[in-house]
């Protein structure tokens, strides 16, 4: 994958442009006859646009010489109004294929786009922010869809026009095309300023529109929080900024557009005042006629215009390939699957350079072996080593951390705010790369976190998200084990109901049912439970945890436990400081150590009493 790194921060990569042919090229696969079919198509027609101006020519030259008659004028006139119709209809055959082809392919790519985006490691949508995901998937997406109706009239049928006149002009008098190829330097140095300014102008364009839509995303979705904590002006006033930003990037681009446009004004004039002065040579020395060089300013008037379009649709097309480039970065970027595959192969090869005697835990496997019947119960589902991990160039987050977590078996978190959990969490599940160390786990592991999503639509629509082929009877006895049959009765429409945005509304509770439900329809090797059932003090907080019991049973289990009642419950506790691993054991082993989780268990207990008390 060839792809250029973000301008800047953690934005999503930019493909350069072999990637990006490369990908166009793939997605074109099945079009390629179709295509050069309206190349050709495309010369054809330009073939005849060609023969108006030799026809005035030859007008011309038949008036001076007082050979014409009537009849040869109306046969000339004829031919060139024919010619002009054939030439509009081949004209119109050939744009109207050839935007076929293009939005197909773009169609296409629209879909990889989407797709691949749902597929992508999370911690990459993280560190970029959705709003620049969002962007791409709707600006961009937009300005190449907007592109094709000056584009592809300008590479369908102008790059012809300009082969065939300039064939004309050198069949005509070689000194007339001469004439126009000396200019030609003017137009060369027009687009090398261009191409060294444009595409730099265009991607901070649509950078700084990725900005914008984050600023307005995080508004709009922390709507409570910044109503809640008085940031509505602070807000505004970020968005403004990034809204600034776009139009100082925009002006900036109208800008090297206006200087292009001149450049363009300084060739045509350039252009016609050698052909003129070439013509009215050649005339005045006999070497060619009036009517040869009206021919020749014709052509290259009908050349000019051309000439013109195609280099100044060039910054329409480098904004859509600005565009375009963005949008291939996503779809070449590695599925979380391909990266967990590769992760997964990376971490098997340096297991395998170890010596088998240099971990306790190698040894239990190869008793696992000997004793098939006891496999199940030792295997390891979760192995780390030496995990570290930091934020962007922010401080370690986490350091060293060994950790195995046997198959089937349930591991609590927890520690002090600020201890690690939630991001050894994100690591274990594939959110985020460790920056050192290595990740075991299973293919199929799922997360809840405690902010969970309610998709606008139907029960059934929510929960068979993530199991297509669930059964309505699969999806009830999911509601049934989770506690939440409930969700059944909010109407009489029972699966049928609506909810999230425009529909029934839904409570903190019922949406972390609903989630757990999901989970165990997905039925995972792994679930990591990230404060999943974080209804501290709470009526509902019993029946969540009788949920997440539920859902954990027959599974490898991880609980980032926000209640320490959820981590007496599991099989082990983990606990974290300072993002270190600093006791492991049972809740009773613990207690016994008198360490730091006996103190944190006995500080819930007294908050317990009290709440209890009031």
């Amino acid at each position: 994958m060839n792809v250029a790194s973000a301008a800047t921060g953690h934005a999503l990569p930019v493909a350069d442009g072999r990637a990006t042919a490369g990908e166009v090229w793939r997605l074109s696969r099945g079009h390629r006859l179709r295509l050069a079919a309206v190349g050709l198509a495309g010369i054809l027609s330009t073939a005849v646009d060609l023969i108006p101006p030799v026809a005035i020519g030859y007008l011309v030259d038949r008036v001076q010489t007082d050979t014409g008659d009537l009849g040869t004028v109306l046969t000339v006139t004829g031919v060139m109004a024919l010619s002009a119709v054939l030439g509009a209809a081949g004209t119109a055959v050939t744009i109207a294929h050839a935007t076929r082809i293009y939005h197909t392919v773009l169609a296409a790519l629209r879909e990889r786009l989407v797709s691949r985006a749902m597929l992508l490691p999370r911690h990459l949508v993280e560190r970029a922010g959705t709003g620049d995901l969002i962007s791409r998937s709707s600006d961009d997406v937009t300005a190449v869809a907007d592109a094709a109706p000056a584009v592809i009239p300008a590479l369908t049928v102008t790059a012809c026009t300009i082969v065939v006149s300039l064939a004309g002009l050198a069949a005509l008098e070689w000194p007339y095309a001469a004439a126009f190829a000396v200019v030609l330097p003017v137009y060369a140095l027009a687009m090398r300023w261009y191409l060294r300014i444009g595409p730099r102008v265009y991607r901070a364009e649509r950078a700084a529109m990725s900005a914008r839509a984050q600023q307005i995303l995080e508004s709009q979705r922390g709507h409570a929080t910044v109503l809640g904590f008085g940031l509505a002006e602070r807000r505004h006033r970020a968005v403004l900024t990034d809204s600034w930003g776009v139009a100082v990037q925009s002006i900036r681009a109208r800008t090297v557009q206006s200087m292009l446009n001149a450049r363009l004004n300084l060739g045509e004039c350039l252009s016609l005042a050698a052909v003129l002065v070439v013509g009215f040579i050649l005339v005045d020395h006999g070497l060619s006629t009036v009517g040869g060089a009206t021919t020749a300013m014709l052509l290259v008037l009908r050349l000019l215009g051309p000439v013109n379009q195609l280099l100044f649709v060039v910054d329409t097309l480098q904004s859509a390939l600005a565009s375009l480039s963005r949008m291939v970065g996503v779809v070449t970027i590695p599925t979380a699957e391909e990266a967990d595959t590769s992760t997964t192969q990376a971490d098997q090869a340096d297991e395998a350079d170890q010596p088998a005697q240099a971990d306790k835990a190698d040894e239990a496997d190869q008793a696992d072996q000997a004793d098939p019947a006891g496999a199940a119960e030792t295997a390891t589902a979760v192995r780390l080593r030496g995990v570290a991990f930091r934020y962007a160039d922010g401080p370690s987050v986490l350091d060293g951390i060994d950790l195995d977590i046997p198959a089937g078996r349930h591991i609590a978190i927890v520690g002090p705010s600020g201890a690690g959990k939630t991001t050894l969490a994100s690591v274990i599940a594939g959110v985020h790369r460790p920056d050192g160390g290595t990740v075991t786990r299973p293919s199929r592991t799922a997360v809840i976190s405690q902010e969970v999503h309610v998709f606008a639509g139907t029960l059934r629509d929510n929960l068979t998200l993530a199991a297509p082929d669930a059964t309505d009877g699969d999806i009830r006895a999911a509601l049934e084990t989770t506690g939440a049959a409930d969700l059944l009765e909010l109407s009489t429409d029972a699966l049928d109901t609506v909810v999230g945005t425009g529909g029934h509304p839904l409570t903190e509770a019922e949406a972390q049912q609903l989630a757990l439900a999901r989970l165990l329809l997905a039925d995972p090797e792994l679930a990591i439970l990230d404060e999943a059932t974080a209804e501290a003090g709470s009526a509902h907080a019993e029946r969540l945890d009788r949920a997440s019991e539920a859902v954990l049973a027959g599974r490898s289990g991880i609980v980032i436990a926000h209640r320490l009642s959820q981590a007496a419950t599991c099989d082990r506790i983990v606990v974290m400081d300072a993002g270190r691993v600093i006791e492991t054991g049972t809740h009773d082993e613990l207690l016994t150590a008198d360490g730091t989780y006996a103190r944190l268990w006995a500080v819930w207990q007294a908050g317990q009493q009290i709440r209890a008390s009031r």
